[in-house]
């Protein structure tokens, strides 16, 4: 299956969707009741800043199809190293309501030490949403730290408040690919996203196709090689286990050879933009059960060392 943009919805169908895929989870799961909650005052807030980009302009970029197309051919993401002007006035406010929900959903002083921090200028909003645009851990953790904040919790405020601009506009650059860039991004084997970078946050399998989800920007992509995504391991330390025997729709795979892991689940169709959140929170316990075996996520991919390569 070739790249195939998410289609951005209408709010209410998202809605309802949402809704019902919740109330399957709490079915099963009543413990992820304040999660949950705490999901859906976050993903209100994305769908609000998400319509109201929608309505706007996007910035003149200078990103022609046959440029991209040697970009991905070369390894590299589309908007990797790109000087992109992001809505700073517009995406700030989010920002900021994005911290009073994590404070009322159980992230409490952490939470607001950081608004306050936002709002006094103590970090500066267009910084942390560069940085986060860019993928760059490692200056958004040593922000943190300096300044006794979560890294944790930086890093996702500034994520939740990108994240509908980077679909916009990896929707802007890949929605109707034609010519060399269509056949680049067929070719793209790689375990992370060709639009932004990230690693996917889960795999999601719908007709027998495992469809790799960007974390970040819901880009979706299929690899032709069935191999761990961070390594490319192909051999006997790469396995794929349904740790539930009830649920073998939902599976891990993980590698021995870098202890990377990846979840797995069967859907009806691809998660649109931003209900893949839904799919990473309802498997939560596979999470858990590939930690309990020393299984982790590996930190981002080194963006600079892939343009570097380029």
């Amino acid at each position: 299956m070739p790249y195939v943009p998410v289609s951005p919805g209408f709010r209410p169908e998202l809605l309802r969707s949402a809704e019902q895929r919740w109330r399957i989870i709490l079915d099963t799961r009543p413990d992820l009741a304040p999660a949950l909650d705490l999901q859906r005052r976050l993903l209100l807030l994305v769908l609000d800043l998400a319509e109201v980009l929608d309505r706007g302009k996007m910035p003149r970029l200078s990103l022609p199809p046959k440029y991209l197309a040697a970009k991905l051919t070369r390894g590299v993401p589309a908007i990797a190293g790109e000087p992109i002007p992001l809505p700073v006035p517009i995406l700030t406010p989010p920002l900021l309501q994005m911290c009073d929900a994590l404070a009322a959903g159980g992230a409490g002083e952490a939470a607001m030490h950081l608004r306050e921090a936002l709002a006094g200028g103590a970090i500066e909003p267009g910084s942390l949403l560069t940085a986060s645009l860019s993928r760059d851990q490692n200056v958004i953790r040593a922000g943190a730290v300096h300044r006794g904040l979560s890294p944790d919790l930086l890093w996702l405020v500034g994520e939740l408040a990108v994240s509908p601009f980077v679909h916009l506009l990896q929707r802007t650059l890949f929605g109707q690919p034609a010519g060399d860039l269509a056949s680049a991004l067929a070719r793209w084997n790689r375990g992370h996203c060709p639009a932004c970078g990230s690693w996917p946050a889960v795999a999601e399998v719908v007709g027998g196709h495992r469809t790799l989800r960007c974390s970040f920007c819901s880009s979706a992509w299929e690899p032709t090689m069935y191999s761990c995504i961070y390594c490319e391991e192909s051999g006997e330390k790469f396995v794929t286990a349904a740790p539930n025997e009830e649920r073998k729709d939902r599976r891990l795979e993980v590698c021995a050879n870098c202890s990377g892991y990846l979840k797995t689940v069967d859907l009806p169709e691809l998660s649109p933009f931003p209900l893949l959140s839904i799919s990473d929170i309802e498997t939560t316990d596979l999470d858990m059960a590939a930690m309990e075996h020393g299984y982790g996520r590996p930190a981002m991919k080194d963006l600079k060392g892939l343009r570097a390569k380029g």
